[in-house]
């Protein structure tokens, strides 16, 4: 049998394998009686979704006016927030830049300060960009198998070597507590039975027709994650598969709003949710429901990305006859998809690969032209942002 030893910040001892994510800690023995695809109350769910349905329409309708090359830069901005925080959902941080540079060299986009980027960010993009770029395609055994493996490209998950590519084997259990003292928050279902589990799962995924794509979308998530197929990675493999049915959705390869972003922000809450309705019988309305909700904040919340992508063309619009140099055009980007910390000449020069007189003086021409100022709070170190309202 294979132990996960779980504690609440997310550290993990193994006997054979791996860490896992908290979310484990509230997945509970009784989510087996769910006999999926579930029940649900229609009459509570139709107006909330009337209303997601609605929103995904007009996001589209809005995208589609901004031109080809502000779609680009929405659609790679929302796919690096959604590799970005479908792995720290499971407590991995991935390099920003390195996914940014990842997605855009794979989908053929022109995008200044492109960086190299790891083989281990390169799978997560190489899922993701699988489902949601390639929706149409059927979902199988052979496909979940690649998505598998790209995750975990030398058979690892840390310092545990796993099962890459097939479905685990034998029992599987996640405890936390002392030793001695260990309660059991989840026992996936014994590897004899997931591939029964699995050939129902694919085949109600590509044939069931009539349930709405967006409740089919809810529906997989949960049972994917019922099911725990894989000995690491079900997490994000389920919100890949949640992203192909919601591009269904949509109809469109095109993704402008995060999923995962807004379930990172919500964790606490979709944990209990999960939980609550893995306890129960075969009733789901509480976590269609929840995923509804959480899907509408999610296209609420891409108002902000539209926002962020216009500010951006104005910003080189206003400036396109301006001198600028390939260092300060690359910390402007930076500025503009939202930079992290504080902005100081030392990590301008760490990041431009420049001395600290030439870091300088890229800043100090940038103020003379109006495009940086100092930041009001001043402190011991100068910082610098962008001088847009």
């Amino acid at each position: 049998m294979k132990v996960w030893r779980i504690f609440f910040d997310g550290q993990t001892e193994a006997t054979h394998v791996v860490r896992w994510p908290v979310v484990a800690l509230l997945l509970c023995i009784a989510a087996s009686f769910i006999r999926f695809p579930g029940e649900w109350d229609n009459d509570k769910l139709l107006p909330l979704l009337g209303h997601v349905r609605h929103l995904q329409g007009r996001l589209l309708g809005q995208m589609k006016s901004l031109g080809f090359p502000l779609q680009e830069e929405a659609v790679l901005t929302t796919l690096t927030l959604d590799v970005l925080k479908s792995s720290e959902i499971e407590g991995e941080l991935l390099n920003k830049d390195q996914v940014r540079s990842s997605i855009a060299r794979r989908l053929g986009l022109e995008v200044s300060g492109l960086v190299d980027s790891s083989r281990n960010v390169d799978g997560v993009v190489e899922m993701m960009l699988d489902a949601t770029q390639q929706y149409a395609l059927p979902l199988t055994d052979k496909r979940l198998f690649g998505w598998h493996a790209a995750l975990f490209p030398f058979g690892y998950s840390g310092p545990y070597k796993i099962e890459v590519a097939k479905y685990h084997k034998g029992e599987m259990q996640v405890v936390s507590g002392a030793m001695g003292r260990e309660k059991v928050h989840y026992e996936a279902p014994k590897g004899e039975l997931v591939k029964a589990e699995m050939i129902r799962f694919l085949q109600w995924f590509n044939n069931e027709l009539a349930v709405d794509f967006v409740m089919k979308a809810a529906i997989a998530h949960l049972w994917f994650v019922t099911i725990h197929p894989f000995d690491d990675g079900n997490g994000r493999i389920a919100r890949a598969i949640t992203d192909l049915q919601l591009a269904r959705s949509d109809g469109s390869s095109q993704r402008f709003y995060s999923m995962s972003s807004q379930i990172l922000n919500e964790r606490k809450k979709y944990y209990e949710v999960l939980e609550k309705t893995q306890r129960g019988d075969s009733d789901i309305t509480l976590w269609l429901e929840w995923f509804l909700s959480c899907l509408e904040r999610a296209l609420l919340s891409s108002e902000e990305t539209l926002k962020a992508v216009l500010l951006k063309a104005k910003f080189w619009e206003q400036h396109w006859q301006t001198s600028i140099n390939d260092r300060q055009r690359l910390m402007i980007n930076k500025l503009l998809d939202g930079f992290e910390g504080k902005l100081t000449s030392s990590k301008w020069g760490k990041i431009t690969k420049s001395s600290s007189d030439t870091a300088l003086r890229d800043i100090q021409d940038l103020i003379a032209k109006g495009i940086l100022r100092k930041e009001a709070q001043g402190g011991r170190s100068t910082n610098y942002e962008l001088n847009v309202e």
